[in-house]
């Protein structure tokens, strides 16, 4: 076999097996944000007070280390979907918050709606046009890192206008991060599918709760 037709096959090979994790990544999100919604309305069914959200919320975080630990295992499958079912039932006192206002269930579907949107689109671009957004990578971590810094001071500030503006940068480095991750597993650069997974269910998670907030803030306002 000639050196051009080793190198044929090995780029055969190798876009086989991205193709594989791609397909394996959307399968596993989808099951994961399945049980995730299922978590989170039994939570509001349960009538959860914010106390056990936080509790959720704090298990939730701890097992996501442990699913980047346990990724190249099989009891990795285990573990993210304890930590997806954590996080979705920790929104379970905030979606009864909205649920309860004249207009909420209509603010939530939208939430949803756009969250669906918003993930299919930058999906399908980077799908379509194969583009490389890993050079977003440093700049995504700077604005993240800042947007949180935001949140946890807004938390003691209470400013509206505030709260609007890093829900906007939230959802737009979530976006970001959906072109980001997304160019990096068909481009090679993950091969895990349940970190790939991991990533893109925080961006959906993420772009969730602050569409829906910022739907809640505009909501308020009429």
């Amino acid at each position: 076999m000639s050196y051009r037709e080793t190198g044929a096959l090995s780029t055969a090979q190798s876009g086989v097996e991205i193709n594989k994790v791609l397909k394996n990544t959307y399968f596993l999100l989808g099951l994961t944000l399945t049980f995730s919604a299922v978590a989170a309305v039994t939570a509001m069914a349960m009538g959860m007070g914010r106390g056990m959200s936080l509790a959720f919320f704090i298990a939730g975080f701890v097992m996501l280390f442990i699913v980047n630990k346990q990724a190249d295992k099989a009891s990795g499958l285990f573990w993210i979907f304890g930590f997806t079912g954590a996080l979705g039932a920790s929104l379970g006192p905030m979606l009864n918050a909205y649920a309860g206002l004249a207009n909420g269930p209509e603010l939530i579907m939208q939430a949803l709606g756009g969250t669906a949107v918003i993930f299919f689109t930058l999906s399908a671009y980077v799908l379509t046009t194969r583009k490389d957004f890993s050079f977003m990578g440093g700049f995504l971590m700077v604005g993240l890192i800042v947007a949180i810094i935001a949140f946890i001071a807004n938390i003691f500030l209470a400013i509206p206008a505030l709260s609007l503006a890093v829900s906007a940068a939230i959802i737009m480095i979530m976006s970001g991060l959906i072109l980001f991750d997304t160019s990096r597993i068909i481009h090679g650069g993950e091969t895990n599918y349940i970190r790939a997974t991991v990533g893109l269910y925080l961006n959906i998670f993420n772009i969730f709760v602050h569409l829906l907030s910022i739907l809640g803030i505009m909501g308020s306002d009429d």
